[in-house]
């Protein structure tokens, strides 16, 4: 007996957060006027899609002293732009990246409350820890929290939060229709939670939003990370997205979950993804070999090369070799506020294995570059690309993707128009929406 046909869940993420927009392209936008994120999210509601996601950024990058421009220079606030966006928009989901570390879980709970009640149901928290000092130097309590503690921070704020959520269980207020009063329970609310990092009682001030609490993402990669959302998430966001690292990125979450009492059907695990559409396949890989070098510029090359080398390397031509010296072992202080850095654990033996992969295929230092970070994950004609997102789902290497589009604000169009119809004649992405949350679209 055939197995049944899983349904694929798709999402968009607004570009615009790094370099993986194309900004010297004369169709880009502005990632700051809502225009953009109107447009954007009516696509994206246009095609069905579950929800729109929103990345956070609470301090701009720096290297080298400098604010870094090459990517983008401003961030509007999350759950301003949210909200916004629930005015323009009747079903699609509205996720945002809130951070654990530097928020406190009354303000944020009563922030994602009102945000479901705005919403009528579509509010998701996709939950972030930090132990960045420079990040933190922005707040009160910038840079105390030490990294190995970020989890178990924010583990307590999750469970705080919902808490709080639950402090309303949707009964409290009753309407007299007759006399126009409200008979209120004195205990509406109410709450105490007396933690090792929160201590706080009271009464919440937000009722009973329509969804209860809002759908929790979670994007930890590292042990103690999986063991969070396998605990507490409802979705993770995953960046692992092709066949064999997906589907043992999947088995691993998915069987975790059992010994917090949960199913593998009440986590949802969605890789980011990008994509280039052609007419064709061949067309598509001319099209994707050229974003790449768009995306990566000559003096964006540069300064990524400065992430691993930890020193300037402004001197150097980014069509030229390698630098003949060797990275500055030492604690980073080039580039501030970027998650790649701490990626090159051994910057020595990185350098090591770059001069050897230049030499052996002649790249120069923006060459380089291209070849060793990431490309589009979907290259080809929307029947291509249709038919590599239906068979990673169906092989369960993913419950859907999390689409990154390279241009801002209408670089989802294409998908919208191509992509989602013949996913829809193949039976697996919803030709309408069924409910009207979050939840249901999700299946939770």
């Amino acid at each position: 007996m055939s197995k049944p046909l899983k349904q694929i869940h798709l999402a968009a993420h607004f570009p615009g957060v790094n370099n993986t927009t194309v900004w010297s392209d004369p169709a880009a936008g502005s990632h700051i006027d809502f225009d953009s994120f109107t447009h954007f999210a009516r696509t994206a509601e246009r095609a069905k899609f579950d929800f729109l996601f929103l990345a956070e950024g609470l301090r701009l990058r720096e290297q080298g002293g400098r604010i870094y421009d090459l990517d983008v220079v401003g961030r509007p606030d999350t759950f301003t732009v949210l909200a916004a966006l629930a005015a323009v928009t009747d079903r699609l989901g509205l996720t945002g990246t809130i951070n654990s570390t530097f928020n406190e879980p009354y303000e944020v709970a009563r922030q994602f409350a009102t945000l479901d009640h705005l919403s009528a149901g579509r509010a998701a928290w996709n939950v972030v820890t930090s132990w960045d000092a420079f990040t933190g130097e922005n707040f009160r309590r910038g840079g105390f929290l030490p990294r190995e503690e970020r989890y178990s921070r924010a583990r307590e704020f999750l469970a705080t939060a919902h808490e709080l959520f639950d402090a309303w269980d949707g009964t409290e207020i009753l309407a007299d229709a007759v006399s126009g009063t409200f008979l209120r329970d004195p205990d509406a609310g109410a709450f105490a939670h007396h933690g090792r990092h929160f201590d706080i009682e009271g009464h919440f001030n937000v009722p009973r939003s329509p969804q209860g609490r809002p759908v929790v993402f979670q994007a930890g990669d590292s042990d103690e990370g999986r063991e969070f959302a396998a605990a507490s998430a409802d979705a993770i966001f995953s960046r692992y997205s092709a066949l064999d690292t997906g589907r043992a990125f999947y088995t691993d979450v998915k069987s975790r979950l059992a010994r917090h009492g949960r199913t593998p059907d009440q986590l949802k695990i969605l890789p980011s993804a990008t994509f280039v559409l052609g007419d064709t396949d061949a067309e598509a890989r001319e099209v994707a070999r050229e974003v790449r070098r768009l995306q990566v510029s000559g003096a964006t090359a540069v300064k990524y090369l400065e992430h691993v080398w930890n020193r300037d390397l402004s001197a150097y031509d980014p069509d030229g070799p390698l630098p003949d010296i060797d990275p500055d072992p030492g604690e980073n202080t080039i580039a501030l506020g970027r998650a790649s850095v701490r990626m090159f654990r051994d910057p020595v033996a990185t350098a090591k294995e770059w001069r050897e992969l230049a030499a052996a295929r002649n790249l120069s230092i923006r060459e380089l570059v291209i070849a060793t970070t990431a490309g589009q994950t979907f290259v080809g004609s929307p029947a291509t690309v249709a038919g590599a997102i239906d068979s990673l789902v169906q092989a369960d290497a993913a419950d859907g993707f999390i689409l990154v589009p390279h241009l801002t604000p209408g670089g989802l169009d294409g998908f919208a128009d191509t992509v989602v119809p013949l996913l829809q004649e193949r039976g697996v992405f919803r030709a309408e929406y069924t409910g009207t949350t979050l939840r249901d679209h999700l299946g939770l």
